[in-house]
């Protein structure tokens, strides 16, 4: 498996990369999309990162993990891909954002926009099993995704 990672994040996060944990992760996800219907694709795993360098990021949002039903997942916690029937947690998003701010609630689900601006929309686990929810749970991504959000206060932090 190819890690198609952004080399901003490559770099900030290759030690853990190199980890044991992240090994076995790698050899679970793998064998896990050779014989189950997984998501997102292999090559949107890391998509979060992928669409919002390091160096642009400006807000954390963190969801739990990727939506489960076809065609939702795509490597953006909250996000689905165009032409998907929003998830009941991202209508009460849009209904609170359209309450709250008097933006209409939008056509597309596709948060991609907002990666673009500097938002990483970051699940805890990055992959699971279609139909499953919470399947790839306390397989090492929690380590990952901690990692990373310990690092980006770190280097936050940083004069």
């Amino acid at each position: 498996m190819n890690l198609k990672i952004t080399d901003s994040w490559k770099q900030i996060l290759q030690t853990e990369f190199e980890k044991p944990y992240f090994e076995q992760l790698i050899s679970y996800v793998k064998e896990e999309y050779a014989i189950n219907k997984c998501y997102p694709a292999l090559d949107q795993i890391f998509e979060a990162f992928n669409l919002c360098s390091f160096e642009d990021l400006k807000v954390v949002i963190i969801g739990q993990d990727p939506y489960h039903g076809e065609g939702q997942a795509h490597g953006l916690c909250f996000s689905v891909n165009e032409r998907i029937t929003h998830p009941p947690s991202l209508k009460n998003i849009f209904k609170e954002i359209e309450s709250d701010l008097s933006i209409p609630y939008p056509e597309s689900g596709n948060l991609a926009r907002l990666s673009k601006q500097g938002v990483l929309l970051l699940n805890a686990t990055l992959t699971v099993k279609s139909k499953n929810a919470g399947s790839h749970q306390n397989k090492g991504w929690e380590q990952l995704t901690d990692a990373v959000i310990s690092t980006i206060s770190e280097k936050s932090n940083e004069p």
